[in-house]
């Protein structure tokens, strides 16, 4: 295919797609969009040079990270960074097809006739692409130690197997995760809805600073937590109402379809590509839900073992998220019979069937969904939901030496901040596990009760999954500036 293409038609191509030669300036589409807060965490990583690893950012489709891309190479021209010593080229272009990333660098050397490499920043969007890009990437790390080398991909699954297969102390992963609803209240320009607060906390007799927030209107927040669920997960759709009147066409083809109809058969050799649709559409509709192999297999007519690898690969795509069950006593099970699996996003939901109402049966998981989708933001994720005879507690944390630290009851209603009573699973699990106090959430009531010795605190679930969302990415920008 590259043969049908003149050298100059491809340096030609290498100028159009690199407009800031002659402008200093990205083009304005991407300028005018607002930055995500991982461009803090992310810049960190790009400007480091004294490692020499390149740093290979992935994600699923559509959560920002060609316009991370152009977001980063403007920081650098306004950082002083001369704009002929940064080349950006989307390996998707059909004129780029078979051409190996070392002969794309020396194209771009000759598109700014330039012989000299030193102190060069080059970006591969959609590195998917090219085939045996690690080892391409690989010997460029190798080969040229004065150049950064940032490459992105959608094909989340098949970047990080093969970034780990061949770049170990090479390349740097740098996971974009959909959009937190903190990011999407920013995005939206609705950050005077929250109020932040700064107050000290006393939980098992240990007292520290904990920042919350609260909200000027909570029926307008409530309303944007309902959006977010539907629609937050991907920045353009947040933005486009024509997309958000038609989801499935937008989201489904172009992210879900393209990943399991073609990212995973290729990646693990996947012969029955309906079975495997069929499993994830099974599962996104019952989000927040519990499995067992046994019933999934028996509901699909699949086997265990196949069954299990699919979990796995789908865990793989940045698709779903897998929680396991502790028991009354927060001790885990030595087989993993059962467990829940949520949507890393709540907003696919929405795109394979129709958008949720608040008055859904349905909706409370996918409360639950959204909450825990704000978690996949760290790498460690010490969570769990514990589970006994006529007994349930959504949320568990364990510390490393697998105690609970704290627990978290997600529902969407006031009925329990109402009749606090009611709650007796969690305050059975709390006195279990000499817990003092738990959080449970609420559609709109904000208030601390002592029940039965336990301290339990109720917060609206928008302000809730806000808070966690917050509150992670900002931990992590503040690591990343260390």
């Amino acid at each position: 295919m590259k043969d049908n293409f003149s050298k100059k038609q491809i340096i030609e191509r290498i100028k159009f797609e690199n407009p800031w030669w002659k402008t200093s300036k990205i083009d304005n589409f991407y300028s005018i969009m607002k930055k995500r807060e991982y461009f803090k965490i992310f810049r960190p990583l790009v400007i480091e040079k004294s490692i020499k690893r390149a740093v290979v950012l992935m994600g699923p489709r559509r959560v920002g990270k060609t316009v991370l891309l152009y977001h980063m190479i403007q920081d650098l021209i306004e950082s002083g960074v001369s704009p002929s010593n940064i080349c950006y080229l989307s390996i998707e272009t059909p004129i780029y097809t078979g051409i190996g990333l070392e002969q794309l660098f020396k194209y771009c050397r000759e598109a700014i006739k330039k012989e000299d490499y030193k102190n060069f920043y080059v970006f591969f969007d959609e590195i998917q692409y090219l085939k045996n890009w690690e080892v391409h990437l690989k010997s460029l790390v190798d080969s040229y130690h004065s150049v950064k080398f940032i490459v992105s991909g959608s094909a989340a699954a098949a970047l990080k197997l093969k970034s780990n297969e061949s770049g170990a102390g090479r390349f740097t992963d740098f996971l974009l995760p959909p959009l937190t609803f903190h990011e999407y209240i920013e995005l939206k320009g609705l950050s005077k809805l929250v109020k932040k607060i700064t107050k000290g906390k006393k939980s098992n007799n240990i007292v520290y600073e904990v920042t919350e927030y609260e909200t000027t209107d909570i029926d307008l927040f409530n309303k944007h937590f309902i959006d977010y669920i539907n629609f937050g997960g991907y920045p353009e759709v947040i933005f486009s109402k024509e997309i958000q009147s038609e989801p499935g066409r937008y989201i489904r083809n172009d992210i879900i379809d393209k990943v399991l109809l073609r990212d995973l058969p290729i990646l693990y050799g996947i012969q029955d590509i309906q079975e495997l649709n069929s499993l994830f559409t099974s599962i996104a509709y019952n989000s927040g839900n519990e499995f067992s192999l046994d019933e999934l297999s028996q509901n699909s007519g699949v086997a265990k073992n196949t069954i299990k690898k699919y979990i796995t690969y789908l865990e793989a795509a940045f698709l779903l998220r897998i929680v396991y069950r502790v028991d009354f006593n927060s001790k885990k099970f030595k087989r993993a019979n059962f467990f829940k699996i949520y949507l890393t996003n709540p907003s696919l939901r929405s795109a394979l069937f129709s958008p949720i109402l608040k008055s859904d049966s349905a909706f409370g998981n996918m409360v639950e969904t959204a909450i825990y989708s704000q978690w996949q933001h760290v790498e460690n994720f010490p969570l769990y939901y514990a589970r006994w005879k006529n007994g349930e507690v959504d949320i568990v944390c364990l510390n490393d030496k697998q105690k609970p630290v704290w627990v978290v009851e997600i529902k969407w209603t006031n009925r329990f901040a109402e009749n606090p009573k009611e709650l007796t699973n969690i305050r059975k699990f709390c006195h279990e596990n000499k817990i003092l106090d738990a959080a449970v959430t609420s559609v709109d009531i904000k208030k601390v009760v002592d029940s039965d010795n336990i301290r339990i605190e109720f917060t609206p679930a928008s302000l809730y999954c806000y808070t966690v969302g917050r509150n992670l990415v900002e931990s992590k920008i503040e690591n990343s500036s260390k």
